[in-house]
């Protein structure tokens, strides 16, 4: 379980720090923070072209065999970031980078679900996701801080040492899965037929956007809008990070307790924090309060959607747990998107957060949809 949490340490240091360094980027690149925001969605983009991709096409390959490939295509991606001589290059790295998180995360879920005790899968899952939400409170902001006084780059050389980590622990600690059924391409393929796995995914695309809209631009907003020094940027970071180890917890026990109901939670939750970040945006206390619960109800949810799309995949769980990664990486494209759209039309850096409110109750609208159509079927 450690050995699969610190494959999650490494992308989500390597997936958040980017927001982190936004500023810094910019100013190296020659490109403005909005532009500088297309790195961040060219990531997010290679999660969503590489967890279908992969997961269906490595659906014969061995599991363990797969998360060390998966692992060291991860270290390379964000070698070649670090090396990138352009703005263009920086963002194909990013793009790269991204490709294995998806396949990475679904197969490592379903290792953990299917190494836990019955009744503990949604918090073995959990467990796994805990590497994600961990690099928020260690690992994105001291690369941060790393990269804030020493350059952008080296950030990015912490990120490949880890993977090389990664890769080592993998192999030395994982036991070979054979519980994991091995299928193939068309089966995996299947997933996509089923409408509860579309619509669970749709859900994860839109509701989760909010939380991606404001993470964004959170370094600006902080010191503009709350008027934080830059140097205690990385602790706000590491609160936002604090909030999602905290919400990860109480998402995968509420999902055992019922997946629908810890979604429902989750939602409600986002929709109420992102809201009331509008206005406590404007004081560096308040901020950063708020930062801590946006990271906890973002981190409740995953677990919850996670575990309900294994559930309504049948036998095509790996194709549908990568791709509950795509779905949340959209969410971080389009979040960042909207976020820079709504910044560049001169509404400020509060702005985002309204954005995020609205996608997070479009999302607590479509999951109730996604709930009566499932509950109708099964009559």
């Amino acid at each position: 379980m450690l050995a699969l949490a610190l494959g999650g340490f490494g992308i989500g240091t390597t997936e958040f720090v980017t927001m982190g360094l936004l500023p810094d980027i910019a100013s190296a690149m020659n490109v403005s923070e909005p532009t500088a925001g297309h790195a961040v969605s060219a990531y997010a983009l290679g999660v969503v072209v590489g967890a279908p991709l992969i997961a269906a096409l490595a659906a014969r390959v061995p599991r363990k065999r797969l998360l060390v490939a998966l692992m060291v295509a991860f270290t390379i991606g964000n070698a070649a970031t670090v090396i990138a001589p352009t703005f263009e290059t920086l963002v194909i790295a990013r793009f790269v980078s991204g490709l294995p998180h998806g396949a990475y995360f679904g197969v490592a879920s379903l290792a953990a679900a299917t190494l836990a005790p019955v009744g503990q899968r949604a918090k073995a899952v959990a467990a796994v996701m805990l590497g994600l939400s961990a690099a928020n409170v260690v690992g994105v902001p001291s690369a941060t801080w790393l990269g804030q006084h020493l350059g952008w780059r080296d950030a990015f050389v912490v990120v490949a040492v880890i993977g090389v980590a990664t890769v080592a622990a993998l192999i030395r600690f994982v036991p070979e899965l054979r519980g994991i059924r091995i299928t193939n391409p068309m089966t995996e393929l299947g997933a996509l037929r089923r409408p509860q796995v579309l619509l669970t995914l749709l859900v994860g695309a839109i509701g989760f956007g909010g939380m991606f809209a404001v993470y964004t631009y959170i370094t600006t907003t902080l010191t503009d809008v709350a008027g934080l020094r830059l140097g205690l940027v990385p602790f706000v970071l590491m609160l936002f990070g604090l909030g999602m180890v905290a919400g990860n917890i109480v998402g995968g026990i509420l999902a055992d307790r019922g997946v629908d109901s810890a979604i429902y939670v989750a939602m409600i939750a986002m929709v109420v924090i992102l809201a009331g970040f509008v206005v406590a945006a404007h004081n560096p206390y308040t901020a950063a309060i708020g930062a801590f619960f946006i990271g906890a109800s973002g981190a409740a949810l995953a677990p919850g959607l996670q575990t309900r799309l294994m559930d309504v995949a049948a036998d095509a769980q790996t194709l549908a747990a990568a791709l509950n990664h795509a779905a949340l990486n959209i969410a971080n494209a389009a979040g960042a998107w909207l976020g820079g759209l709504v910044i560049a039309a001169g509404l400020g850096y509060t702005a985002p957060a309204t954005v995020g409110a609205g996608l997070a109750v479009l999302g607590v609208l479509l999951f109730t949809v996604t709930v009566w159509i499932g509950r109708r079927s099964t009559v």
